[in-house]
């Protein structure tokens, strides 16, 4: 039952953190959820419950590094494949001993051996933490890569070297031969064995695919079930079961080629599934190290035998060893490391130093670092209790706290988010699959899908023009004073829209039609439209303080009620098989006759505005072109009325076009035009569609 009752303090104060995280942006993630775990254990309903290293290990650990491995950019981490294996073997490996030896040398009590499995534990970084501190700085795409390549591959450094330095410890014997020997083994042996596993998995998922055999519940269960897998069967080899789960990750490919909605439905929710759990899991490691930081630093605290200064002051030596040694390691490789054009090395400018105080400070101690040091046995192995044993564990925890608080808030200075909008570099490469769409389609026009194909390819090239239309303010915008102040005068065009459909709606109610069917198709072309303008106003708001709560819940019941009483009215009609007064081409019709005169109202507006100061000119301007261009596609479409058959056949090549799109992106993707992230970014995108159209949304 204890067990049970630390399970849902977990998972309750992981839901805590979510909404405590808006509250304090210029805190990360990770050091909310530490605080939250340190609060937790003094609830007078917590339950004492420890630890299990090794089952933290199997249950947390392994499927994050697995969706890490999983989902990492392979293209960049083999550019930057050399330096990510240099900080995580060799910079853990000199680490490992220079802690070792500094400690041992100005604390004498600590033995060496102890002293450097502190090292070796305090090599692992923390992937968790690194990509939750991204909030307010801004890192390259080569700086990510090589934090995230270095955090996959130095866990199991680490680990090795703290098994094989407490093993001296314990025994007070090292013999440096065996432990290469068996460092070898334990790292290509793990290896080896999660690409053997991942070539076994990925033939067995596209088998069950080709045969039918696949549904979402079964893809989704083997998924989560492979990386326990890996890491369980590795450890029962004596291998590496952190190297086995990262290789199959980066070698594992999860299938999700395919066309309609079924494997679409399947790719939506295995990205739903594995991001939720991925955010539980990451919540639940810093929770725990929350929770386990008292305990772990009472006991040495409270000693009378020890002062607390020298504790203090010995996590201050380690820390500045273990940034001092790892800022200057990565400021050697860049200036090792050959420019991958000219091939030529580059001398240090301020810049590429700036560069490698960056990565210093991206890679805080977390989890893996505390869980390594709970791993000391309380005896050695003639039954004497273990030395230092709570001096090492506290002064492992103040050096995880405080490389996350350097990283916390040292990295938004050398790395200042400047308002970059990453979906921008997306935009070309959409373009481009969006124009090979329309090529492809173009090529299966026959005089029985013509019509139905040119209003789909007129949907494309709209799209396309709108994205070369946003590339265009996004270039206009570069150095505006008010980044913010196209958005707010949007928002504004979005107001003008409800206020005039709200009088229309009021003014036909004031004066209703002769006829009963057109007054009930005015009123529901009416509010249907100001439920759209309404749902995006929600969606819209950039100020959550500003929200008017209780406006937005009304304004969401009223679109519930007028949503009911419409579905009322037609369940009636079928059940007194009666023909509806207004038919939904009818209503279409009359909707899309309300948004020209919306639209042109507020074209009326912002041309008002242009001569007054409450708005920049350059703003009201491309607006103004954004809403002609919308009115002028409004009109330039056929009327809908009466063609169902056309509509059906128009969402058939829809379907088909989406098959197409992923054909495109397979191919970019092969020939290296986009890299895996885009890939992923662009397929998600069609799945939803996908999911759309054969819902009939």
């Amino acid at each position: 039952m204890a067990v049970f009752e630390l399970i849902l303090c977990i998972i309750a104060a992981v839901v805590v953190s979510s909404f405590a995280s808006r509250f304090v942006p210029k805190v990360s993630t990770p050091l909310v959820q530490i605080v939250l775990g340190v609060l937790v254990t003094y609830l007078p309903f917590f339950p004492d419950a420890k630890l299990d290293p090794e089952l933290f290990m199997v249950l947390f650990i392994a499927p994050l590094l697995y969706l890490e491995a999983h989902e990492i950019d392979k293209s960049a981490l083999l550019k930057t494949l050399d330096l990510s294996l240099s900080l995580a073997i060799g910079l853990a490996i000199v680490t490992m001993a220079a802690v070792g030896f500094t400690l041992h040398a100005v604390w004498p009590s600590i033995t060496l051996a102890s002293a450097l499995a502190l090292g070796a534990a305090l090599g692992p970084t923390d992937a968790v933490a690194v990509s939750s501190l991204g909030k307010e700085a801004s890192l390259t795409q080569r700086q990510r890569s090589v934090l995230k390549g270095e955090s996959l591959f130095n866990d199991a450094s680490g680990i090795v070297g703290f098994q094989f330095a407490l093993a001296a410890a314990f025994t007070g014997e090292f013999a440096v031969g065996q432990a290469a020997g068996e460092f070898v083994i334990s790292f290509f042996g793990g290896t080896l064995f999660g690409l053997v596993i991942a070539a076994a998995a990925n033939w067995l998922f596209e088998t069950v695919r080709s045969l039918g055999w696949e549904t979402t519940t079964t893809r989704i269960l083997m998924e989560l079930f492979l990386p326990f897998l890996l890491y369980l069967g590795a450890e029962e080899l004596n291998v590496s079961g952190i190297l086995s789960v990262v290789a199959a990750g980066l070698f594992i490919r999860f299938d999700r080629t395919g066309v309609g909605p079924n494997v679409a439905r399947t790719n939506i929710v295995s990205t739903s599934v594995w991001g939720v759990l991925s955010f539980s899991l990451n919540g639940a490691v810093f929770i725990l190290l929350g929770m386990q930081l008292p305990r772990a630093m009472r006991a040495s605290w409270s000693d009378p035998h020890i002062s607390n200064t020298v504790l203090i002051g010995i996590i201050l030596l380690v820390t500045l060893v273990v940034i001092a040694l790892r800022f200057f390691w990565i400021a050697a490789m860049l200036r090792v490391a050959r420019d991958t054009i000219t091939g030529q090395r580059r001398k240090m400018t301020p810049e590429r130093w700036r560069s490698a105080a960056v990565m210093t400070f991206g890679g805080p101690k977390g989890t893996i670092t505390l869980s390594l040091m709970f791993t000391i046995p309380y005896y050695i192995a003639g039954g004497a209790p273990f030395p230092m044993r709570d001096e090492l564990i506290f002064i492992a925890s103040g050096v995880i706290i405080v490389t996350l608080l350097l990283a916390n808030f040292l990295l938004p200075l050398l790395a200042p988010n400047r308002g970059k909008d990453p979906s921008a570099e997306m935009i070309p490469v959409t373009i481009d699959v969006l124009r090979a769409t329309v090529e492809e389609l173009t090529g299966r026009i026959t005089p029985e899908n013509r019509r139905a194909i040119l209003m789909v390819i007129d949907q494309y090239t709209k799209r396309i023009g709108r994205l070369q239309q946003r590339i265009g303010r996004l270039q206009q915008r570069i150095g505006d004073t008010d980044p913010q102040g196209f958005e707010q005068l949007q928002i504004e065009a979005l107001h003008w829209e409800k206020e005039f459909v709200r009088d229309r709606l009021a003014d036909t109610k004031a004066h209703p039609a002769a006829d009963t069917a057109t007054q009930e198709l005015n009123v529901e072309a009416c509010e249907r439209m100001l439920d759209q303008i309404m749902n995006t106003l929600r969606h819209t708001s950039t100020d959550p303080t500003s929200g008017h709560a209780v406006s937005q819940i009304r304004g969401r019941l009223r679109m519930f009620q007028r949503q009911m009483s419409n579905y009322a009215k037609r369940t009636v009609s079928k059940i007194r098989h009666t023909t509806p007064l207004v038919s939904e081409d009818r209503i279409f019709a009359r909707t899309r006759e309300l948004q020209v005169e919306a639209i042109h109202h507020v074209i009326g507006q912002l041309i008002d505005e242009m001569g007054q100061d409450t708005y920049n000119t350059e703003h009201c301007s491309a607006l103004l072109l954004d809403y002609r261009r919308a009115a002028a596609s409004l009109q330039a479409r056929p009327n809908m009325s009466g063609t169902t058959e056309t509509i059906t056949q128009v969402e058939d090549v829809k379907r088909e076009s989406y098959g197409i799109e992923l054909g495109v992106i397979q191919d970019m993707y092969e020939a290296g035009d986009i890299n895996r992230t885009q890939a992923r970014s662009l397929r998600r995108n069609i799945y939803v569609m996908q999911v759309d159209a054969d819902s009939g949304i």
